[in-house]
Order: structure tokens, then C-alpha cells, then sequence
């Protein structure tokens, strides 16, 4: 953690701005009702929550979130688990919809557009920083440690990167940095991505996060929506032109990252597809799981449901309750059942006989008695029919359910309606 001795700290005079509009359509159906940021992840969150709970945690109290695609689950969820801002101690929490503020035909264009449109919001809470976020990542950052490195540096704008391979730098925006790790150029999934001086197995990759001084922010985004020809995107215009014609600097992640004295590697991933969304979710449920939720030195908040404590019952061979190597939420029962390495969100119910293994179970799901599930994704509210087995004929599962790559089972009401 960082030393907090030596002066006020940055995060009291920043503002986060989290853009969480996108509609992660690599997610296939888990998105058909709702933005990718709003999906549920880790047994009590939402993908939001960690990009949130990090500014939270770094000490910044203004917190703006730009929303767009299907946006009334993840504002209703705002609403509920972000509500205890209070004006009088200088915080706010301002959910910032598309809301043709600026032209009455003219949604958020892009990223830096998001930001572009509700400059004169920004202006009422006057913060002399503004940290931009990206909402649907699963990662724990001290957002005030890249500020610090932001002053220090002079940079016009710091950019937040991971060290990736090569081969895997080309879906993301890439920078090529010089000894002091100020950025010599920034391109867009590039096919032959530049490499670290001196690691040329390796990328620096943008992470979406990106620290300005506020005056310098808003002179760019005005040029920039001046400017005919631009996409009024953050990486595919406004960090190019400042590369160009300013100062950028990389901040590596490692450098900010918040681990738990058993994590081992810096976590971070992009749960942009069902197989990585499976997988970072499954990652939790190991003995020493990759990423701590039980840190409770830099807790993920979240909206806190009132409900019953979690139940097992019935002690009988081949009929037993249990859980092993799972997460089990509250307001669950598992009565005869048994689940094996698994999620069970809030209110989940599984019905005698029944299991799951490699399971994914979003909230209010019900399980029917005998059924037998491997590697799922039940979406929430699903309903599973007695005797139902999924993962054991891939045929016949990629024909009745989506099934990924990897054989992971996507299922929603939609697709359990059509078995009837």
C-alpha cells in the first residue's frame, strides 16, 4: 500500500470517469438485455464494481459513469450499491446516460465523445485531474500511484499497459515506448506489434485507462470534435495526436497493482468472451485463487442484498447438500445436491439429485431434481427441467444451447423455452 504521510494525496483532487456503455457483444445472449459492464461476475458483483471499487479504494470520491447500450440494469445496480456519496464531504456519483445533451441526433460517438458531452457536468465538480476508466475489467490498481507518476513525469497524458507476448498484443492498442518509458507511438491492433526495448517477445498494451490534467483534457476532446475526420476515440485519436504533438508516458500495471500477500501474479483480465469469462470466474475458486476477494484491505463493493444465509441439506448416500472447491452466495439452498467447482449466485436453488460441475449460475437459477450440468453459463433466472443433462454430448449441446469453442454451455430462458 501506498504512503499516504507525505502530503495530500492526488485522488482528493481527481475525478474518475468510467466509460461503461459498450455492449460486449462477444458475450453473445449474456448481453442481449444488458451492457457488458452490468454482467454479473465473482458470486456478489458486477464487472463494474472493480473499476469502481479501485477509484473508491484509491481515494477518489468524484466518480462519473458514462452509460449508453441497454443501460437500465447496470444504472438500477448503480443506483442500489453506489448510493452512499455524500455531497457534503465534496463526493459525488453522477450516472451520465446518452442523452443527446449536445445535438438532439447525436449519441456518445466513441469513448472520448462519452466525455466530450458532459464537459459542463466535469466543470461543476472542478477536479484537477480526470483518470478515464474502462468499466468491464476484472483487476485491483491504486489509481493514485499513477497520478503520482503522472505530476512527476510532466506527461500530457499518462496511459495505463500491460506487458503481454506479441502474439497477444494485437487486439489491443499498442505503444512503442523509448528508456524512459515515454511512448513514441500508439497504434490499433496492429498486425505486427512494437515491442518493449530490449524484450522483443513482449507488448506494452493499453489497459483503457488513461490520467490528464482536466484543462488539457477538455482543450484535446474540443479540437478533437472539431475535427471532421475523427472517430472521437481515445485510442484511435486522441492518444495518437498527443503522441504526436505532446508528452505520453506508460504506466505499467505492475507498478500500481493491488495483491493480496498470496497472489502471486498481477491480475487483469478482459472477460470480453464467454470462454474468458468462464474462465475468469472458475479462476476464483481455487485453494489460492489468482485474484483475492476476500482482501479485505481493498474490498470490491457491491450492492449488498438482504437475504437468508446459504443452506445445504439432507445427509443421505447419493442424496447429500454439498459444496466443494465452490462459491456459494446467499439466499441459496442446495438440498440433495452437489456442486464442484462452482458459482452460485444469489438465490440459486438446486433440487435433490441434481449437480453441477464447472458451473457458472447466475442469480435466481433453478436447478430440477436429477438434472446434470458440466461446464455452464446459466443466465440469471433459468430454469432447469428435471433430468436435464448438458455437457456430455457435445452434438447434441451445440444444438440445443450456445456452446463456445472451448465447450462451454451458454444457457438462457430463451433456449430452455424451445426445449419445451
Amino acid at each position: 500500500m501506498r504512503d499516504r504521510t507525505q502530503g495530500q494525496p492526488l485522488a482528493r483532487d481527481a475525478m474518475a470517469y468510467v466509460l461503461a456503455g459498450g455492449r460486449g457483444s462477444r458475450l453473445k445472449e449474456l448481453t442481449d438485455n444488458r451492457a457488458k459492464p452490468a454482467v454479473y461476475f465473482g458470486g456478489m458483483s458486477r464487472i463494474i464494481d472493480f473499476a469502481l471499487s479501485n477509484a473508491i479504494n484509491s481515494g477518489i470520491r468524484r466518480i462519473g459513469v458514462a452509460t449508453q447500450y441497454k443501460a437500465h440494469s447496470l444504472i438500477r445496480h448503480m443506483n442500489r450499491a453506489w448510493n452512499f456519496m455524500r455531497p457534503e464531504r465534496n463526493e459525488s456519483f453522477d450516472i451520465l446516460p446518452a442523452s443527446q445533451r449536445v445535438s438532439e441526433h447525436q449519441w456518445y460517438e466513441g469513448t472520448a465523445d462519452a466525455v466530450y458531452q458532459n464537459i459542463d457536468i466535469i466543470e461543476g465538480h472542478a477536479p484537477k485531474y480526470m483518470v478515464i476508466l474502462a468499466g468491464d475489467h476484472i483487476y485491483k490498481m491504486d489509481y493514485e500511484l499513477m497520478l503520482q507518476q503522472h505530476v512527476n513525469s510532466g506527461a500530457d497524458v499518462t496511459v495505463g499497459c500491460l506487458v503481454v507476448p506479441k502474439k497477444d498484443a494485437t487486439g489491443f492498442g499498442v505503444m512503442a515506448v523509448d528508456g524512459q518509458s515515454v511512448i513514441t507511438d500508439f497504434v490499433e491492433k496492429p498486425s505486427d506489434p512494437p515491442t518493449i526495448p530490449g524484450d522483443p517477445a513482449h507488448s506494452l498494451a493499453s489497459m483503457g485507462i488513461y490520467v490528464f490534467e482536466t484543462k488539457f483534457l477538455f482543450e484535446q476532446l474540443r479540437r478533437d470534435a472539431a475535427d471532421p475526420d475523427s472517430k472521437r476515440d481515445f485510442g484511435g485519436d486522441i492518444i495518437p495526436y498527443i503522441v504526436k504533438h505532446g508528452k505520453a508516458v506508460a504506466h505499467r500495471f505492475t507498478d500500481s497493482c493491488i495483491r493480496a500477500a498470496e497472489e502471486i501474479e498481477e491480475y487483469w483480465r478482459d472477460v470480453g468472451t464467454l470462454d474468458a469469462y468462464f474462465e475468469a470466474n472458475l479462476d476464483l475458486t481455487d485453494t489460492v485463487p489468482k485474484l483475492n476477494m476476500y482482501d479485505r484491505d481493498w474490498p470490491i463493493w457491491t450492492d449488498q442484498v438482504v437475504a437468508a444465509p446459504a443452506k445445504f441439506v439432507h445427509d443421505e448416500d447419493g442424496r447429500r447438500g454439498m459444496a466443494i472447491s465452490s462459491l456459494i452466495s446467499q439466499d441459496c439452498i442446495v438440498s440433495g445436491a452437489v456442486a464442484k467447482k462452482s458459482l452460485l449466485f444469489t438465490g440459486v436453488k438446486m433440487g435433490s439429485w441434481s449437480s453441477v460441475t464447472e458451473g457458472v449460475i447466475l442469480p435466481y437459477c433453478n436447478i430440477g431434481r436429477g438434472a446434470r450440468l458440466s461446464k455452464v453459463i446459466l443466465d440469471s433466472g433459468v430454469r432447469i427441467p428435471e433430468g436435464l443433462i448438458v455437457g456430455e454430448d457435445p452434438v447434441l449441446d451445440a444444438q440445443r444451447f450456445r456452446r463456445t469453442e472451448n465447450g462451454v454451455c451458454l444457457i438462457t430462458k430463451a433456449m430452455i423455452e424451445r426445449l419445451k
